[in-house]
């Protein structure tokens, strides 16, 4: 930890990442430069690492960004026997001794999903900590208050075949067993907190009445940071009382509270696709990718923002995976083991899955950044139905060892294989 943290220091001011906060013990877990809006964090623990950027127009300035940082936190990281790897489940998760960044957030949460045997019978896996070792790749992007509820309702259409495309967390018998780590948590104890949208939202009103209907969990009251049983947004405006769980510094103890209009600012949803207060859809469902491979996502959605009644009308017309008995979550659920349905016909879905991405490519053409090329590794996975988690399989079946692909996941692409085209 010691060496980390001079990392992150070195990091800071070679940077000038001068907004720094520190967690009880003195650790820095996130930096921020003034400036760029660009930030380097701990999630959860101090086992995953997490860059996020500011608002730019174009990819290739962000991605030129993300190579500097990287490399240079590359370097000194694995000088120090740590390494920076693209995978969607930490590769050596069963050896890692996991506790919470030591802040009241990060406590609490920690507290919450471990709390899991308190929230009834419905089924929870035993691995609470998942969120300390499962990693994504998340992309915001502006949305028109007119966009909104199309782009809602293509994307969620569309996230069978990302599944297909971008799955990258091995484990509990599937190839994105990330879907599987949050529903079957406590933040999945209300369905509507997370993943898909199981039913058509037509219009806005109806977008509010779904957001009603997720569940609250935490708040911070004074110094106290709590949490309690997920309770619907609806209901919890108007209870009198509710009692919640904080960390006094020695031990957890109870405190109740009456709710209040503005605690709405502590909701936290984990939708695929989900509105945000900076006006952004900001889309979450897929793995962390290979390094080289980092900026794939962003690009996907990019371009098909662009594209939004082209992909609509694909998607709502779709038949090789639509139409044969399965709605868009159950399809989403199917694709996530390695396995493809009988039903399926992979040549057909190959085809679909490359005519999505000549839209991607044109939508990124339109926007005029030379941009294109970032989409360049999804043609072949659409081609071959490979995604990083199945050629990972394939490579250990073989014989390659585990840190072989940890390496292999790790690598940057050569320096000008992004380079804008001028």
């Amino acid at each position: 930890m010691q060496a980390v943290q001079a990392i992150v220091k070195e990091f800071a001011c070679q940077f000038a990442f001068t907004d720094q906060k520190a967690d009880d013990n003195g650790r820095l877990y996130s930096l921020t430069h003034p400036e760029t809006g660009d930030n380097l964090s701990f999630d959860c623990s101090y086992h995953t690492l997490e860059l996020s950027f500011g608002k730019e127009k174009t990819i290739h300035v962000l991605y030129q960004r993300f190579r500097k940082y990287f490399s240079a936190l590359q370097e000194k990281l694995s000088s120090a026997g740590h390494l920076l790897t693209g995978m969607g489940i930490n590769p050596y998760h069963p050896y890692q001794h996991y506790e919470p960044i030591a802040n009241d957030r990060y406590r609490m949460l920690y507290h919450h999903l471990h709390a899991y045997k308190e929230y009834g019978d419905t089924f929870y896996h035993d691995i609470p900590e998942f969120s300390m070792l499962a990693a994504a790749s998340q992309v915001q992007l502006d949305v028109q208050k007119e966009e909104i509820i199309a782009s809602i309702h293509a994307f969620n259409l569309l996230e069978p075949f990302k599944a297909v495309l971008f799955a990258n967390s091995c484990g509990w018998s599937r190839i994105l067993a990330r879907d599987y780590l949050w529903r079957y948590s406590s933040q999945g104890y209300n369905p509507h907190n997370l993943g898909m949208y199981e039913t058509e939202i037509r219009n806005l009103d109806e977008y509010l009445d779904y957001i009603k209907s997720q569940s609250i969990y935490c708040v911070q009251k004074g110094d106290k940071y709590l949490h309690f049983k997920p309770i619907p947004i609806a209901e919890y405006i108007h209870r009198k009382s509710v009692t919640g769980t904080y960390f006094s510094g020695t031990g957890w103890k109870e405190f109740a509270f009456q709710p209040e209009v503005q605690d709405i600012a502590y909701h936290r949803s984990f939708k695929f696709a989900d509105l945000t207060y900076r006006g952004t859809i900001e889309f979450r469902s897929a793995c962390q990718q290979p390094v080289r491979d980092a900026f794939t996502h962003a690009a996907f959605h990019a371009g098909l923002a662009e594209k939004l009644p082209e992909l609509t009308a694909l998607l709502d017309e779709d038949s090789v995976l639509y139409h044969h008995g399965y709605n868009a979550s159950e399809l989403r659920e199917l694709l996530t083991y390695r396995e493809f349905p009988e039903f399926i016909q992979q040549k057909e879905l190959s085809a679909v899955l490359l005519r999505i991405l000549e839209l991607a490519r044109e939508g990124l053409a339109e926007r005029g950044f030379q941009e294109e090329c970032f989409l360049a590794p999804l043609f072949d996975r659409a081609e071959t139905l490979r995604n990083p988690a199945r050629d990972f399989l394939s490579g250990i079946e073989q014989g390659d060892s585990l840190k072989d692909w940890i390496f292999r996941y790790a690598e940057l692409p050569e320096k000008n294989s992004y380079q804008k085209n001028q």
